[in-house]
């Protein structure tokens, strides 16, 4: 992988975040990737959402696989822990690694062909097992480093650069979440900003299993008529069922409008946020109601975006499995071998 350093220089006026860093403080080396590749508006979204959040950088674990997606942490929270791990496998290490240390944050940052085909598996797994992370993945329908074939989320009937066209059924990673148990799962679309960093924002602040699914073109070879992964083609189907903000908790700040109608709030901190209820019907806590609106949109061939479900009182995987409240990592051998008799106590538990 290349590696091309950002210069050092910058600007003594940059706006400071309470942990005293800038945005360029949350930023990595300079993009490889081809020149308005949807991956680095993710990779800003990431950037932004840290850097407003005060999340101090050396508290990330960045882990990716294999693929022009996976190329992404290298451009994003330079000061942070990061792990390049091999095609389909970085659900397992990021697992690994969370029961090791609990206290970082965990990112796993993939793409379609890295988590819908060889990665399957492990990104049904990761999830059901309530792994307390933000799982991203940069979704294009084409496997972009070996010259766009179709990947599994590619939508049935839509045509390739060179022509073909695609007669496979699409697996929808969202869907899939939501089947398997996730916690939180939202969608968005690489060049809707003001979507994708609140809801990026959201899900870091979420324990528990977070998917956020990103529509992202492919500029090299999906982003042509005929493909359902154009940056026309989805801006012109988005069906967004929120609009989204995000605020650290402080008092409680009430408000009641009717849905089809928008309301100004003032904040804590003096600002004023508008807030819009676009739907009457829809219900993030509804897991089944969420799945089926998912369903019936594509069948319309609408692409849902925001956030689509959202338990707020989750159990992550150390919950479930009752570790220690200490980071594993930080055990010594007298904490993890309890001796003859504690290990008949444990055993005897279990009988």
């Amino acid at each position: 992988m290349t590696y091309i350093a950002k210069p050092k220089l910058r600007h003594p006026a940059l706006p400071v975040n309470k942990l005293g860093f800038t945005r360029r403080d949350y930023e990595g080396s300079i993009s490889t990737l081809c020149a308005g590749c949807g991956h680095d508006s993710i990779s800003s979204a990431i950037i932004q959402a840290c850097f407003e959040l005060n999340i101090a950088p050396h508290r990330v674990a960045k882990l990716s696989g294999i693929g022009c997606s996976s190329k992404t942490p290298d451009y994003l929270l330079g000061q942070s822990h990061g792990f390049n791990s091999v095609h389909g496998r970085m659900p397992s290490v990021l697992t690994g690694a969370n029961l090791a240390n609990r206290d970082l944050i965990y990112l796993g940052i993939s793409g379609d062909g890295d988590s819908a085909s060889i990665g399957l598996g492990q990104f049904v797994h990761c999830i059901r097992r309530g792994v307390n992370m933000v799982y991203i993945t940069e979704n294009n329908g084409v496997y972009g480093l070996t010259k766009g074939q179709f990947s599994a989320t590619a939508d049935k009937g839509s045509r390739s650069k060179s022509g073909g066209s695609n007669m496979d059924s699409p697996l929808d990673l969202a869907s899939m979440a939501l089947l398997v148990g996730a916690t939180f799962v939202g969608r968005s679309f690489s060049g809707d900003k003001d979507q994708l960093v609140p809801l990026i924002m959201a899900a870091l602040s979420h324990s528990g299993p977070a998917f956020i699914d990103v529509v992202s073109p492919c500029v090299a070879f999906n982003n042509h008529a005929g493909s359902t992964k154009a940056y026309d083609f989805v801006r012109a189907h988005n069906e967004a069922v929120n609009r989204l903000d995000i605020m650290e908790p402080r008092e409680t700040i009430s408000v009641s409008y009717a849905p089809g109608t928008s309301e100004d709030v003032q904040l804590h901190d003096g600002s004023l946020l508008r807030l819009a209820k676009l739907k009457d019907n829809y219900d993030a806590s509804d897991r089944t109601a969420a799945l089926a609106w998912l369903q019936a949109r594509a069948a319309s061939g609408e692409l849902v975006t925001g956030l689509i479900y959202l338990d707020p009182g989750a159990r992550d995987m150390h919950a479930n499995l009752n570790t220690a409240l200490s980071p594993l990592n930080g055990l010594g051998a007298k904490d993890l071998c309890p001796g003859a008799t504690g290990l008949e106590k444990f055993n005897a538990a279990h009988r």
